[in-house]
């Protein structure tokens, strides 16, 4: 039988939110610390660790299936794959960024500059779609030295926090663009690997889709059911079950997180009464 093999990060953080999210799916997984190949032994899988910037390059010539990867990677490098699905994790900017004590005004700033980077493409285009010509030295590694050892006047970087820049006397100037680890494929799939491919991205939707969304009861009146109901629109049905006083019934529904708030004092002006909230492990629909 087949495996799909699925390339991720060797080290770091997107390693480490990769793994976490095959074993949401079941999947069990051996470290790879000491090893670039491994097998997974209950789901038809193969996971290659590699280093980060190589990824891309292996899904276009089919050597990995599969991989999960920051967007960022794939626009820089421009190579032919698709984008299955966004993930939700490792979010993060491309952004230009000055030493604290230049007051840069807008992009202009940056004509005839010189900007370090270790993603010399995206800011090539970005520069010219928005008229700015501007000097770029490509770096791999600490690009936040390039402007205190005289290198560079400005950087392009990764941001997350804005901790790495500040500790090196940078601001964040520019969002080039945002970004966030993906699914993606290489073109060349044969139809036994896609229907694998199916199956994970199936148990990849049921883990993600229960992130974002928690398990509510409530004690309700039930002259007041069909009111509340209206207001928790995630699933088709809430699940209604008698209460021993009379005149009322617990329901129970899925709610969308970042909602929850927002809600609560109109569930409760509906009369709804003891609020649970509940985490959801996995969510299938």
């Amino acid at each position: 039988m087949s495996k799909l093999k699925i390339a991720i990060q060797k080290n770091g953080r997107l390693n480490e939110d990769s793994l976490a999210l095959l074993k949401s799916c079941g999947i069990k997984v051996d470290n790879g610390r000491d090893q670039l190949k491994v097998a997974v032994p209950n789901f038809p899988l193969e996971i290659l660790y590699l280093r980060n910037s190589d990824i891309p390059q292996y899904l276009e010539d089919g050597v990995a299936d599969i991989a999960i990867v920051g967007e960022n990677l794939l626009i820089e490098q421009e190579k032919q794959v698709d984008v299955v699905r966004k993930l939700g994790f490792s979010k993060c900017r491309v952004s230009l960024a000055v030493p604290k004590g230049v007051k840069a005004s807008g992009l202009t700033y940056f004509n005839n500059k010189r900007i370090a980077t270790s993603y010399p493409n995206t800011v090539k285009k970005f520069l010219d779609a928005n008229g700015v010509s501007a000097e770029i030295h490509k770096i791999s590694g600490s690009v936040e030295i390039a402007p205190n050892i005289g290198l560079a006047d400005a950087i392009c970087d990764i941001v997350s926090t804005g901790s790495t820049l500040f500790k090196n006397g940078l601001k964040e100037s520019e969002i080039i663009l945002k970004s966030e680890a993906v699914l993606a494929s290489t073109r060349s799939l044969s139809p036994e690997k896609q229907a694998i491919l199916n199956k994970l991205i199936f148990r990849i939707e049921a883990v993600l889709r229960a992130k974002n969304t928690k398990y509510i009861l409530m004690n309700v009146p039930n002259e007041k059911i069909q009111e509340v109901s209206a207001m928790l629109p995630v699933l088709k049905s809430p699940t209604l079950l008698p209460l021993a006083e009379p005149g009322w019934s617990s329901l129970h529904s899925v709610i969308d997180e970042d909602k929850f708030w927002e809600m609560i004092d109109e569930l409760k002006a509906a009369g709804a009464e003891g609020i649970l909230i509940v985490p959801i492990d996995k969510m299938v629909l």
